[in-house]
């Protein structure tokens, strides 16, 4: 099976009534293993990398990447290629171009009426080649540009988000409700929040941070709308500590070959780890 359209995965995870993991890349192993354990669980969801991560690769040869292991372990669940966090009109062309079917543009840190202009234009830009859109309402915490935040500010604001689907006619929602990047902080879901923002949302929402956020609250959010989690830092760091412990048992381990074999099972079966516990 080849890389499928975006919007044929936001189908098929509404019509089998489950949550689309999202896992982030940066490398040939964390993606190869990424893919290995989509296949593995049977179930289909989203590569993806952020336009920080691409500062180190380009999205040909990401794309390169996600074809080759989708031909060399005999892909048979539907996977899609997303920019996460794409920062520049720019890098959502250069993605489509590459064959990206699935794009998410983050102006969320403007005003609302720059916020709003500019996915505005990246949709109009995207809907032209039948690629859909996932823009953030709010700001997340343990983002660079969002780290000063307390626990209640940046959260998305639902007087908000009727003006901001209408208009953007993004068709995703990423939402801010106490959600957060990374490892360091810890999240606190607003439910009620949750729920008001699905009931005036007309566009299915996306959960950023899913590595910190409970499975039992994962599963909670499906009743909400939620079609899409991503997760980055825990894969990321099951990558890491592959080659730390190597190291701390021996300062002259060498044998890049079998880490990174070692590597890509981890990343895979943490994947099959995260898959099995959010439907």
């Amino acid at each position: 099976m080849k890389i499928v359209n975006g919007y044929k995965l936001m189908k098929y995870a509404q019509d089998k009534k489950i949550v689309l993991p999202a896992f982030n890349t940066t490398n040939f192993e964390v993606t190869y293993g990424i893919v290995k354990g989509l296949q593995s669980t049977g179930k289909g969801g989203y590569v993806q990398i952020s336009s920080n991560n691409l500062e180190l690769s380009n999205p040909k040869i990401i794309k390169e990447m996600v074809d080759f292991a989708m031909e060399k372990l005999d892909v048979d669940v539907p996977i899609s290629l997303h920019l996460d966090h794409g920062k520049s009109f720019e890098d959502v062309k250069n993605c489509i171009d590459a064959g990206f079917t699935s794009v998410m543009i983050d102006m969320s840190q403007l005003p609302l009426s720059e916020n709003i202009s500019e996915v505005q234009r990246i949709s109009e830009y995207c809907h032209y080649f039948n690629i859909p859109v996932e823009a953030e309402l709010g700001a997340i915490r343990g983002k660079e540009e969002a780290q000063a935040l307390s626990e209640n500010e940046g959260k998305t604001n639902p007087d908000d988000v009727a003006e901001f689907v209408s208009k953007t006619q993004c068709d995703l929602l990423a939402v801010s409700i106490g959600n957060v990047h990374g490892l360091k902080e810890k999240p606190n879901i607003d439910f009620p929040l949750l729920k008001e923002i699905s009931r005036i949302s007309k566009v299915p929402l996306v959960l950023h941070g899913g590595s910190g956020i409970p499975f039992d609250d994962v599963r909670h959010a499906k009743e909400y709308n939620l079609i899409k989690v991503n997760y980055g830092a825990d894969i990321r760091k099951k990558f890491i500590s592959t080659f730390g412990k190597a190291y701390e048992k021996d300062h002259n381990a060498f044998d890049l070959k079998t880490l990174s074999q070692r590597g890509i099972n981890n990343v895979a079966k943490t994947v099959e780890d995260i898959m099995d516990n959010i439907d």
